[in-house]
């Protein structure tokens, strides 16, 4: 596909903003704002990719629950870092 970069990131920005739980809303929405737009190509197609997983997964990895899969380990650890503190 030859889509123009500003096209691909906002169309990467509509689905980080509009999934299936509300929580990954939230996290891949903020993450999508603060990250694309700085993005190499390899890295908007990786999380293009990730963005194809099931939204459960992509909860459980970020939440811990469970093992991330190898070519996302790098992403979702930046997503994680990128989560607010919230209080205990």
């Amino acid at each position: 596909m030859n889509e123009p970069r500003e096209h691909r990131i906002k169309r990467l920005k509509m689905r980080s903003m509009r999934r299936g739980i509300k929580e990954m809303d939230l996290i891949l929405h903020r993450f999508a704002q603060d990250n694309l737009d700085t993005m190499d190509e390899a890295g908007l197609d990786l999380y293009d990719a990730m963005l194809s997983e099931n939204d459960h997964d992509l909860y459980q990895w970020v939440s811990g629950q469970n093992d991330v899969p190898e070519a996302y380990v790098g992403l979702i650890s930046r997503i994680i870092e990128q989560l607010p503190d919230v209080p205990a």
